[in-house]
């Protein structure tokens, strides 16, 4: 028998705890049971956050939550800078094309740094921007950008909120809400909080409720204004996912128990094992400024990524993400997020090893394997 391992971008494992919590019988979503559960739940998330503002829980993906800052902080015509630096910045610029943004569009390339002068040019050539659209780590390419800086250009310009995509990082690498002024930050479930996909979430700064007060896009299930309307109540204005919910406390205190600094700390060490143990390898990384949330490795010209992605899950039942658009076939993505320890870091670098072995590409495994273990157990306590 093979035990099936996720080492993707999402999702992600969940941890036994949480889905024997969400195997508890089904409750109705406005009983006094479930709204106590609710009320825990929205504290506990402005913790990952780094928040005092409210965060909203949307069942959908994380790009509903990606929708539903376009649509509740801008006006038909409206100015909006978008940085697009992988797939998931494109979805930034098509999100708001699709609501009529007059968008203005910072392209990098893909596995390049962010030169945030360039954002900085942008918004004083263009001061009636309103949003401005960013991601802290760009999934297609395992690229970290720095939203912090971001935050402190765009904090100089009253009427121009940051709107921050974290999906792929929130609870992985450290992402300061308040503290770095990001007045809009989206993430999901299916990744650093180890749920199941279907829960997003979306805080709201002070600044961006102004906005908010002044959209004219049509909004419905999406209407953050609802949303505000019961979270006094720890209520929600629609159906919610209840399990995913319930299944998400449990998460959240798991986080709390272990503290996000922990937490961080510990997405670093298995990604710089996994770096350095790419390198030993005598392979290359994709991007030059790598997330600990996600590493993407470049294969050799002869190795058909698809198709290690598609050896390594069918008859090791373990599966890694493969390349997005034109870096289909060429790259694999190696996550890092939530439910990991060292050694499931030790397995997908082994695995990789592997894999490239059948595929007619033979590396140093043994080395590579040495190297991360230097990294993953030279500091234990």
């Amino acid at each position: 028998m093979k035990r099936p391992r996720l080492f993707t971008p999402g999702p992600t494992a969940v941890p036994e705890s949480v889905l024997l919590e969400m195997a508890q019988p089904m409750m109705h979503h406005r009983t006094d049971e479930f709204i106590a559960i609710a009320s825990e739940v929205f504290q506990d998330l402005k913790y990952v956050f780094q928040t005092e503002n409210d965060v909203f829980i949307l069942a959908a993906s994380g790009t509903g939550a990606m929708e539903a800052a376009v649509v509740n902080l801008l006006s038909p015509g409206d100015r909006v800078i978008a940085i697009s630096a992988g797939k998931f910045g494109e979805r930034w610029v098509s999100l708001a094309k699709t609501y009529g943004a007059e968008v203005t569009v910072l392209k990098v390339e893909w596995g390049r740094r962010f030169d945030t002068s360039l954002l900085e040019e942008a918004l004083i050539k263009a001061p009636e921007t309103r949003a401005v659209l960013a991601t802290l780590c760009e999934t297609s390419t395992g690229t970290h950008f720095d939203v912090e800086k971001m935050g402190q250009i765009v904090a100089r310009h009253p009427q121009t909120v940051l709107v921050v995509d974290a999906i792929s990082s929130l609870g992985a690498v450290p992402c300061q809400t308040d503290r770095w002024q990001l007045d809009v930050v989206v993430t999901g479930s299916q990744k650093a909080l180890m749920l199941p996909p279907g829960l997003s979430f979306i805080s709201m700064s002070s600044k961006a409720w102004k906005l908010a007060e002044n959209s004219k896009l049509p909004k419905y299930y999406f209407d953050l204004k609802k949303y505000r309307q019961v979270l006094a109540k720890s209520d929600f204005p629609f159906t919610m996912a209840v399990s995913l919910v319930v299944g998400l406390r449990r998460s959240l205190q798991l986080i709390k128990e272990v503290t996000l600094e922990k937490i961080w700390q510990e997405h670093h060490r298995r990604a710089e094992a996994t770096r350095r143990a790419v390198a030993a390898m005598g392979l290359r990384l994709f991007s030059e400024a790598p997330s600990d949330a996600v590493t993407a490795v470049v294969l050799p010209e002869k190795v058909d990524g698809e198709k290690l992605c598609r050896l390594l899950r069918t008859r090791y039942g373990i599966s890694v993400a493969g390349g997005q658009d034109h870096l289909k076939g060429k790259v694999v993505r190696i996550s890092h997020l939530g439910w990991q320890d060292e050694f499931d870091a030790l397995t997908a670098i082994s695995s990789l090893g592997i894999a490239l072995s059948l595929s007619g590409h033979p590396v140093n495994t043994a080395q590579g394997i040495e190297e991360a273990i230097r990294v993953l157990f030279s500091s234990e306590d």
